[in-house]
């Protein structure tokens, strides 16, 4: 089965280019066709997962994992993020949701596959994340990560994000006064946190577990707190230079179309707080994060440099 699996060596930093690779190749071997699932099915997953992408979420799991314990099994978890990401990617772009046509370069999902496979697509790559999970590490580190991963990506998470996004679009009726009043920017905030933050905090929290299921006596919950501050500004930064390419990128380089914020109406932050606010947003929460990262010890340079990545992110 042919598979477009690319990682863009211009885009990151060059170990980071190379953790990518790695995901890419665990990917291929939990979306193996041995699994079982009908041939179409397999099809759209794969192309929903298999993508050109930065794999920047199971990364963080992989680095996380490492500045606890260097021989640490990441990539079972790595692997579970990026399928998690992928669904929610293929049902974000579907019509009654933000409607695209284009991600990575290439078709969405729906467009090829048609609604209906690309919904069941996104629901059999979800429970192939907990599935791998569970399969491939002990319940003193599955449990954990699954219930990181479920926070991350549930109803106070990813999902709440969602739900308050398409709320301020005007695609979903509000029950509560965030529809009735003007937004601001700590109601973005919020909306973010859950919508991208959570699930990057999710990451750096599964590679903690991870690294602790090895009995490891460098526990550092310490550390763990300081992954958390990493993770909401890291993740912050990441949606307000995503809306500025929205504003000022171009198809080509982003992979998807761009100027759809501003035709839907939905709340982005250049919007809200004009490009050049949203610009100086975007450094300092990248500088705070590279302030937190500094404190993780030598494991700690690839977090810098993915802070100085988002502050120049073109797509």
């Amino acid at each position: 089965m042919s598979t477009v699996n690319i990682v863009d060596r211009t885009c990151l930093p060059f170990q980071w280019q190379e953790l990518a690779f790695e995901v890419n190749g665990h990917l291929e071997k939990v979306l193996d066709p041995s699994q079982g699932f009908p041939s179409n099915l397999l099809q759209a997953m794969r192309h929903g997962v298999l993508g050109p992408g930065k794999r920047l979420r199971p990364v963080l799991v992989v680095l996380a994992s490492r500045v606890f314990h260097a021989k640490a099994n990441p990539w079972p978890a790595a692997s579970a993020v990026e399928l998690v990401h992928a669904y929610s990617l293929i049902h974000d772009d579907l019509p009654a949701m933000d409607d695209d046509d284009l991600r990575r370069g290439r078709p969405t999902c729906h467009k090829l596959f048609g609604e209906a496979m690309a919904i069941l697509a996104g629901d059999a790559l979800l429970t192939l994340a907990f599935e791998t999970l569970a399969k491939n590490y002990p319940s003193s580190i599955s449990a954990p990560c699954c219930l990181e991963l479920a926070r991350g990506i549930g109803g106070a998470g990813m999902v709440g994000g969602q739900v308050q996004d398409l709320m301020w679009e005007g695609k979903i009726p509000s029950e509560s006064p965030l529809g009735e009043s003007l937004p601001g920017e700590q109601e973005l905030e919020r909306l973010h946190s859950r919508k991208t933050g959570a699930l990057f905090q999710a990451c750096l929290r599964m590679g903690y577990h991870v690294s602790q299921g090895q009995k490891t006596e460098n526990s550092r919950e310490d550390l763990l707190d300081l992954l958390d501050q990493y993770g909401q500004n890291i993740g912050l930064a990441f949606q307000v230079t995503d809306d500025l390419l929205d504003v000022e990128g171009n198809c080509q380089a982003t992979g998807k179309r761009v100027g759809k914020d501003a035709r839907k109406g939905k709340l982005t932050y250049p919007g809200l707080l004009g490009t050049e606010r949203s610009k100086h947003l975007a450094g300092e929460l990248c500088s705070r994060a590279k302030e937190i990262a500094t404190q993780f010890g030598p494991g700690g340079l690839p977090f810098v440099e993915l802070a100085d990545f988002l502050a120049t992110r073109d797509h």
